[in-house]
């Protein structure tokens, strides 16, 4: 059994975590959370060149992705090492894992070689531009997957340039896409008794984000513009000016635009007739903003949140990051929750953003130190003390 259980619901799984940075490890933490037993394979220190990628073990970024895991050291560049890892998968349900294509071939963690260990085993691989093909080699990044997926060509202010989005959605999304691709392997192996290699890449994933402006593309062949803070297609929805400050208002339909005008104090604006008609509120979207800001400049952004939701207009605040954790809602929610470390002290992190009424996620534990449960598990795999003494005089762990 799992030495920390989070959750009841997963508590039967084994995953072996090689990621690092924020992809990976954004995929092995649903199974984290949900009580996988996850151990988190690192190199000895000073033995990897990329050592400290993803940030300072103290930080915010590291404190969040990785609780809830057990930790250990392994030198796969070893064959010894190897040995160890090998005799962990056949206890292993999956291996994550985000290397370079190529990386995992000289590891001997690719599929075909975990596959001969055990059969069972789920072999999750993110990368940045796929397992195969022209760019397979190529380093990946958040913000180049941004780009290249379209995402940024929709994203800020018309004539500004191109515009990044404000967090790594690309390496999140890819994460995600990870975990519900491992998730359907789990459950089909159910019926097969067979493991299988699951792939997903930041590139991909972006372009799954865009969503309804890709199929724009696809099926009709209009290529999407930057519009700032309006919506592409459905208008009035944008970022509104108030007496104090901005809300964001979404009043799609002529429900709602009815409801809108109605609310705002100007039924002129339903007789207008560049305003009549979805296509046209979308074409005039400068017209109508400015019409709708004269408006909302009337009152504060709390008195339009306030009216505005008992008129049944979708709106509501626009705030930075103090003020969403702040807000009724969000800690009611629980978005946040409250981990202690043996050095750092009691600190918050992020929640999981799915809730089961049985078996919930829970943060049970920090991010682990480098290394902690190595003698831990190895015992586990039944290596002795002597044993586990020559690992460590061999540089193996």
């Amino acid at each position: 059994m799992p030495k920390i259980t989070a959750s009841e619901a997963l508590s039967r799984l084994r995953i072996l975590d090689l990621s690092r940075v924020r992809a990976g490890p954004t995929c092995v933490k649903q199974f984290a959370d949900f009580g996988a037993d996850v151990i988190k394979i690192e190199s000895p220190p000073g033995v990897d060149a990329n050592e400290g990628m993803g940030g300072p073990r103290d930080g915010p970024d590291m404190q969040n992705l990785h609780r809830n895991k057990r930790a250990m050291t392994l030198n796969l560049k070893l064959p010894e090492a190897r040995e160890v890892f090998y005799r962990l998968v056949k206890t292993a349900d999956v291996v994550v894992e985000n290397y370079r294509p190529d990386v995992k071939y000289r590891l001997g963690v690719d599929y075909a070689s975990l596959e001969k260990v055990n059969p069972r085993i789920i072999l999750a691989s993110i990368s940045g531009f796929g397992q195969d093909g022209p760019y397979q080699q190529r380093p990946g990044f958040d913000q180049i997957a941004q780009g290249m997926s379209g995402l940024m060509s929709v994203t800020g202010a018309p004539g500004q340039g191109p515009m990044r989005t404000g967090a790594a959605i690309a390496d999140m999304a890819a994460g995600l896409f990870a975990a519900l691709g491992v998730m359907t392997a789990l459950l089909e192996r159910e019926a097969s008794g067979k493991g299988q290699w699951v792939q997903s890449s930041l590139l991909q994933s972006g372009i799954a984000l865009m969503d309804f402006q890709a199929a724009r593309y696809l099926m009709k062949g209009e290529v999407p513009p930057q519009v700032g803070n309006d919506h592409p297609t459905s208008m009035p929805t944008s970022a509104y000016t108030t007496a104090d400050g901005h809300i964001n208002v979404a009043a799609s339909g002529e429900g709602m635009w009815v409801r809108l005008c109605e609310a705002v104090g100007r039924k002129d604006l339903l007789e207008t007739p560049q305003f009549k008609g979805g296509e046209n509120r979308a074409k005039n979207r400068a017209a109508l903003n400015a019409a709708l800001n004269k408006a909302l400049k009337e009152k504060t952004s709390a008195q339009w949140v306030d009216i505005l939701n008992k008129a049944g207009v979708p709106c509501g605040p626009i705030y930075t990051v103090d003020q969403t954790f702040a807000d009724p809602q969000v800690q009611h929610l629980q978005a946040a929750t409250e981990v202690d470390h043996p050095r750092l002290g009691r600190f918050r992190v992020l929640s999981q953003a799915v809730r089961l009424s049985r078996t919930a996620a829970k943060v049970v534990a920090p991010t682990p130190e480098v290394g902690q449960h190595t003698d831990e598990i190895l015992q586990e795999l039944k290596y002795s003390e002597s044993d586990i003494r020559q690992m460590r005089e061999k540089g193996i762990v």
